[in-house]
């Protein structure tokens, strides 16, 4: 059971054979790592399923192998123009997950990779693969170069960026996957704990490259800019890159509609400014300096409900952009411009 969706075992996966699972897409939402928040988002698994197919079709389409498997009605799997109402299951093959070891040391939680060697197969690499074609309001890069944890020399610009600026080329990021909270680290770092070689790593670029313009043809169909996001990998039979997990939803990436976020940005924007945040990232720096696993557990600020007017919102905006996506009208709702001049409305009304 994750944080927005559950995985159902049909079959486990072995050593020498994947598995078969199913995604059950929940109205369910998280943010800034905490796992489920007090508010459901009415059909946003929906939603999230069928954008999330309709990519993994068009990635297919480019020889890029996923796990995707196809989505469930009537109790089996049908392709994404075969569907004849909204789906929020989705079946998927799976492969095997090696949890790294954990050990404190000098005060500090060190996770322990050994697992990870060049020759295994058939398994989750254990990193979030990240690209950025813009550096919007909100993206983490800005925090992290005010941390001193990157320069931007380190991300191969040649300037210190601004909020809202669009990129040349895009940047690759990259951070772990398996730990408590996601850290970013280096290329050099990212091959040593997932156990890849330098042909290895060139072939996850090569893949996110070809995700990320994948997702770009499909969100400009929606009036939508692709400003970043996320993939996930894993390792089939033959060690060959397979694009697992999810890909192309309000969720794995960062939108813009005319420089308004359409995403689950909005609602990081609005817990940004209350005391939960400011506990959670206190919390955070606490367990990290202490060598704390658990940081949930510091946090004593209850976990605040989403605005009602905002929540209808980003319900609409999850149902308009995946009817505007995937180029079928699944959901009555408004059009994703109309639904961005509701969400502009409301916070000029809250500034």
């Amino acid at each position: 059971m994750g944080s927005v969706k559950d995985l159902e075992v049909i079959q486990k996966p072995t050593k020498d054979k994947m598995g078969l699972g199913r995604f059950h897409f929940s109205d369910r939402f998280s943010v800034f790592d905490w796992g489920e928040m007090p508010d459901h988002i009415d059909r946003k698994g929906d939603a999230l399923c069928l954008m999330g197919a309709y990519c993994f079709e068009r990635l297919e389409e480019k020889s890029v192998r996923t796990h995707y498997k196809g989505l469930v009605e009537n109790g089996k799997p049908v392709m994404f123009n075969e569907l004849m109402r909204p789906s929020s299951l989705m079946e998927v093959s799976t492969v095997n997950r090696y949890q790294p070891e954990t050990h404190v040391e000098n005060g500090k939680l060190i996770y322990d990779y050994s697992a990870y060697g060049s020759n295994l197969k058939n398994c989750l690499i254990p990193l979030e693969i990240i690209y950025r074609n813009g550096l919007p309001e909100g993206s983490s890069v800005f925090k992290r170069l005010e941390q001193g944890k990157v320069t931007y020399q380190e991300l191969g610009l040649d300037h210190y960026p601004k909020p809202g600026e669009r990129l040349a080329k895009p940047i690759f990021d990259v951070s772990t996957k398996l730990e408590e909270t996601d850290r970013y680290v280096t290329w050099e770092e990212a091959a040593k704990i997932a156990g890849l070689t330098n042909i290895e790593v060139a072939a996850v670029k090569v893949v996110l490259a070809k995700v990320n313009e994948t997702i770009n043809e499909i969100a400009v169909k929606a009036g939508l800019i692709n400003e970043d996001g996320k993939i996930e990998l894993a390792f089939d039979l033959q060690r060959r890159l397979m694009v697992i997990d999810v890909i192309g939803t309000l969720d794995e990436c960062r939108f813009t509609f005319n420089g308004f976020h359409v995403s689950k940005e909005i609602a990081r924007q609005f817990y940004k400014k209350t005391d939960w945040y400011k506990d959670i990232e206190e919390a955070k720096k606490t367990a990290e300096a202490k060598g704390i696993k658990d940081w949930k557990a510091l946090v004593k600020v209850p976990t605040p409900k989403l605005d009602p007017k905002l929540k209808t919102i980003i319900s609409e905006m999850y149902m308009a952009a995946a009817n505007e996506m995937t180029g079928r009208k699944f959901f009555e709702t408004p059009k994703l411009a109309e639904v961005v001049k509701e969400y502009k409305e409301w916070s000029g009304e809250k500034l």
